[in-house]
């Protein structure tokens, strides 16, 4: 019942995620950004997860993509920015959502949420604030759940003949693995958009 229960319960996570990217904005412009913001310092986000090294990961997509928008110059110094951006990785985590004849899993979500804020260094004034984005990515357990033509499995360095012969750990790992950095550069998308369009 339990496995159930969890499963209903990352799928309505899932949906929850798919209805608020409806209003993703492509362009992030950075319109609402102070003109006079040039440079911005991103503190490593607080892992409050089980997960090792997550924030140190999340450091990576978050910077990656400010600098991908050529907005802001990312700083490494806090005295040398306009704007200081700050969070939290509130949670995570993993549930199965598909199961075989005999109940073992063989699909499953990961699921990751972030809070954020960003001040204006000069004045100290906080500029925008979230309560939490979230992301939910599906990903397989076995080879017969993993959808090798889905461009999320064709960025990887697997190909579709390399499925066939992993023991189901080693491919659950691989997936699990490779899920976890889509859902983080998802999340750094969705927040640099929120953070830069003020929504």
């Amino acid at each position: 019942m339990t496995m159930l229960r969890r499963a209903i319960e990352a799928l309505l996570v899932a949906s929850v995620v798919a209805l608020g990217g409806c209003g993703y904005h492509l362009a992030a412009s950075g319109e609402s950004l102070p003109a006079g913001a040039n440079t911005i310092y991103v503190q490593r986000f607080t892992n409050r997860t089980r997960i090792t090294g997550l924030s140190e990961d999340f450091d990576r997509h978050l910077k990656d993509e400010i600098a991908n928008h050529k907005r802001l110059d990312v700083v490494d110094d806090p005295a040398d920015a306009d704007l200081i951006l700050s969070g939290i990785i509130a949670g995570q985590d993993q549930a199965p959502v598909a199961f075989n004849a005999v109940a073992e899993p063989t699909a499953a979500y990961f699921t990751l949420v972030v809070g954020a804020t960003l001040v204006d260094n000069h004045s100290k004034k906080v500029l925008w604030s979230n309560g939490g984005i979230t992301r939910a990515n599906q990903f397989g357990l076995v080879a017969q759940s993993v959808v090798v033509t889905s461009p999320e499995f064709l960025q990887q360095n697997l190909r579709a003949n390399d499925i066939n012969k992993l023991p189901d750990a080693q491919l659950a790992s691989t997936q699990r693995s490779s899920n976890q950095e889509l859902t983080m550069d998802q999340l750094a998308r969705d927040l640099y958009a929120n953070m830069s369009e003020g929504f």
